[in-house]
């Protein structure tokens, strides 16, 4: 272990292993962990309370707890707590393949919440009581102010509004985050609310650290553990193609006096898409770009590092292993250009819309009329959850989904009659693209939007058995605004799921 990040000399005595800390954790109550996307998550005691729990279960002693985070986090948290049977309630947001399977064999509850929401219904009291919170920092100062890590998520909430907190000092934090982030601490419950003073992307409106009440602190422990960094897929060709018709479009909005020539604020979901779309911004006209986002990925990072990007807000790193590098061998330099807010800033529906943020996220699949599913596969089977692609969505100057246009090896369209799940409304999509093309939303009737939909966005393949549907359901439903022919929306669906080509 390094030198001690641990200033504070009423901390300091609470040191102890994570096995002697997640002993503390009693079963039945709910725990607040910090992490966002794979950063900022605790490594050790999720672990050791794991064991603890995996040796009760041994001796016929059922032991579960709600576990409440940021978004996903990693194997170390969600895996192996789910692996143990370890999870009675799952919120707001999570991508663990064994959560993941327990969730939809019906073993395990999960709350799928707009991220914005979560602290906010914290302290309303909707989800009842926060029990313990168990955090990430990358050091603890002498009054007790703690350094946040690679992720900011619900941290502050979390610490609070928990009855007991535990801390996980991880020395393998770059010590040089400290002053990249932004904790606000103005927010306040209605009837007494006030705007939040944010009114640019590079705002910053709070303060550097996490306050920590040291009475509610029952155990410190030390680490050094790398955060989960995912490597990023490089490019496909759909990729380009959906980055392309994205560009062309935002250049076209630019010309027609829309945007103006650096655009607006970009926010990007997480995933190789995302990252092309990123990519091709590096490489495109604009310049002196902003993102107000949720993460920042090695698009944006690489954006940054080449100057198209003057500053990004996120709440949460996501970075490859080789981005990783690049932030830490220049992080003086990047903490002037990047801050890390709390998610309920960073997704706040009231700073997005003032900001005018260009909205991208990820979606499963689209209908022809524009309701976007982006959770749920065959209308059921959760995949992740809806994250901040709502927040984002609904507020945003611009909203735009992205997919390719088929799936499992073309026996899928993503462009379907009617989704099986909705998500987010024809009233919150604007833009719909896959690497067919760019579908334009607005102003457009329902039956108007049918017709772009599908000739701009599906796969040729699938173009013919849409266009049958769109005019059979004109000519025979029962309401001409939005037709559709509710069996038959059923039967496109089971097709799919037996595999069979429409």
């Amino acid at each position: 272990m390094s030198e001690s990040r641990i200033h504070c000399a009423a901390l300091g005595a609470k040191i102890m292993t994570a096995d002697e800390a997640a002993a503390l954790i009693p079963s039945g109550v709910n725990v607040g962990m910090s992490g966002f996307t794979g950063s900022g998550y605790p490594k050790a005691v999720p672990a050791a309370l794991a064991r603890r729990i995996e040796a009760e279960n041994a001796r016929g002693q059922r032991f579960r707890v709600g576990v409440w985070t940021g978004a996903s986090t990693a194997p170390e948290l969600d895996g192996a707590l789910a692996k143990v049977d370890g999870i009675e309630m799952r919120l707001p947001y999570q991508s663990d393949p064994v959560c993941r399977e327990r969730i939809n064999a019906g073993e395990m509850e999960y709350i799928d919440i707009h991220l914005s929401h979560v602290a906010q219904f914290v302290w309303f009291g909707f989800l009842g009581k926060l029990d313990v919170a168990v955090v990430e920092v990358a050091g603890i100062l002498p009054d007790g102010r703690l350094i946040p890590s690679s992720s900011v998520g619900n941290n502050k909430t979390w610490l609070e509004q928990a009855d007991k907190i535990i801390l996980e000092v991880n020395s393998w934090q770059n010590p040089r985050l400290e002053g990249m982030h932004d904790i606000y601490y103005g927010t306040q419950l209605p009837p007494y609310r006030k705007p939040i003073p944010l009114v640019g992307a590079a705002d910053r409106i709070g303060e550097p650290y996490l306050r920590c009440d040291p009475d509610k602190v029952i155990a410190v422990v030390e680490t050094r553990s790398p955060d989960r960094n995912s490597a990023f897929s490089a490019p496909d060709e759909n990729s380009r193609r959906i980055a392309g018709h994205i560009l062309e479009f935002l250049q076209h909005e630019v010309k027609k006096g829309r945007l103006p020539a650096n655009l607006l604020p970009l926010q990007s979901g997480v995933g190789n898409i995302a990252n092309a779309v990123m990519a091709g911004l590096n490489e495109g006209p604009f310049e002196n770009l902003s993102a107000y986002t949720e993460v920042l990925q090695d698009g944006m990072l690489e954006m940054i590092k080449s100057g198209k990007l003057a500053h990004a807000s996120a709440t949460a790193f996501s970075l490859s292993n080789g981005a990783l590098a690049e932030l830490n061998a220049d992080l003086d330099r990047y903490r002037e250009r990047i801050v890390l807010r709390p998610q309920e800033i960073s997704n706040h529906p009231e700073v997005i819309r003032r900001l005018g943020v260009i909205a991208m996220n990820g979606m499963i699949e689209a209908d022809i009329y524009g309701n976007v599913n982006s959770t749920h596969v065959m209308g059921s089977k959760i995949m992740n959850g809806i994250g901040g692609s709502g927040d984002f969505a609904r507020n945003a100057y611009l909203s735009i989904f992205m997919t390719p246009s088929q799936a499992k090896g073309g026996a899928i369209s993503c462009i379907v009659p009617m989704v099986s799940h909705v998500d987010h409304t024809e009233h919150d999509v604007q833009v719909l693209v896959t690497e067919q093309g760019l579908a334009d939303l607005r102003g457009l009737s329902p039956r108007q939007r049918a017709k772009v939909v599908i000739d701009n966005c599906a796969h040729p393949d699938f173009r013919p058995a849409l266009r049958d549907y769109q005019q059979r359901a004109l000519a025979q439903a029962p309401g001409r605004h939005t037709p559709h022919l509710l069996g038959e929306v059923f039967d496109w669906h089971l097709r799919a799921l037996r595999g069979e080509r429409m």
